[in-house]
């Protein structure tokens, strides 16, 4: 990290604690966002931001001008699945996008039993997704058709693709991170291409054990595409979120092909961690948005308060700012106590 890069985080960081102890005002708030809520993600339109997070067992939306006021904000369930079916449970890390005037909502679902966890797709034509036109289009899958989480779609010079974390086969081990394109917003096309395992140690903490499941699961997870001045990146969760170890790692791409395998680099160590000294434990999940007026990165990540709260509902929303280094790289720094009073993300003038 360069020395100005290091100034300007540590100055925001000091400005932010000079704040601590003051009150909250309109221009400033406090993590978490909420109490609870497991891999959140949002999307800016038209003024507002839109939110949701894992409910379990349904979809709920937010609508906000602010994310920092999401504790006021308008909210509704806008689909429900119904029992009996294969996506009837274990809702889980829905993304809503709004792709050529229509919203879009990204989520996986199962019967009930873990092997059985696919991605499928809603769409809503209207203006408004907060209402009641969403209409269950199916499920999203390759070829192969194996377990598939965490969906994130993003368009990189004119093509539409779509990254997951999925299972080379057909039993639970090992999540890695696999890449397809799409040929419309509904469909994935062609053969997915695997882009990462969970090879370094910080990706390998992984001890489960319980009943039915493999004495360790290691685990690339939550993919979330990222692009700066050209550059394409995936930031990703790594280890199970059920250890304190969940981190997030880095990968960039060489090259212009997305689908070229051997094109992706890791970075060797993660990008983001718990902080024991400011009380942050297995952050990750994350997703990114952009402030208001557009000159603001921002980051948003689920993390736990306290050692050991593992994958339940302990896990809560935070937000902190992106800074971008010289080589291009994103930088998010530590996470940041819920002590510390932060500006909200820059407003248009």
């Amino acid at each position: 990290m360069t020395q100005f890069l290091k100034l300007r985080f540590f100055l925001f960081n000091l400005i932010a604690l000079l704040c601590v102890g003051s009150s909250l005002t309109a221009q400033s708030f406090q993590n978490p966002l909420l109490d609870s809520g497991a891999d959140p993600f949002s999307v800016y339109v038209d003024g507002y931001y839109y939110y949701t997070h894992t409910m379990g067992n349904r979809v709920v939306l937010w609508k906000t001008k602010n994310l920092a006021n999401l504790r006021e904000a308008e909210s509704k369930t806008i689909w429900t699945p119904p029992v009996g079916t294969m996506y009837s449970k274990n809702v889980w890390a829905p993304e809503i996008h709004y792709i050529n005037n229509t919203w879009y909502v990204y989520v996986a679902a199962d019967n009930g039993t873990n092997e059985n966890h696919r991605m499928y797709v809603l769409q809503n034509t209207s203006a408004n997704p907060l209402n009641d036109q969403w209409e269950f289009k199916g499920k999203l899958a390759t070829p192969s058709d194996k377990w598939a989480i965490d969906g994130n779609v993003f368009e990189y010079n004119n093509q539409r693709y779509m990254a997951w974390s999925g299972w080379e086969g057909d039993a639970n081990g090992q999540q890695d991170l696999f890449i397809a394109k799409m040929s419309d917003p509904l469909t994935l096309s062609g053969k997915r291409v695997k882009i990462s395992s969970p090879t370094y140690p910080w990706e390998r903490n992984g001890d489960l054990g319980t009943a039915g499941n493999p004495e360790q699961v290691y685990v690339n997870e939550g993919p979330q595409f990222l692009e700066h001045n050209g550059k394409l990146f995936i930031v990703f969760s790594a280890s199970g979120c059920w250890t304190d170890f969940y981190a997030l790692g880095l990968l960039s791409l060489e090259g212009n092909d997305p689908m070229d395998a051997a094109a992706w680099t890791k970075k060797e160590a993660p990008i983001f961690q718990q902080t024991p000294e400011n009380s942050v434990y297995a952050p990750g999940h994350n997703s990114f948005f952009k402030s208001p007026d557009g000159k603001e990165d921002w980051i948003l990540y689920h993390a736990n308060s306290n050692p050991g709260e593992g994958c339940g509902n302990k896990r809560a929303p935070r937000m902190q700012r992106l800074y971008w280094q010289q080589d291009g790289t994103p930088f998010i720094g530590t996470p940041l106590p819920t002590s510390v009073i932060l500006p909200i993300p820059s407003e248009n003038e």
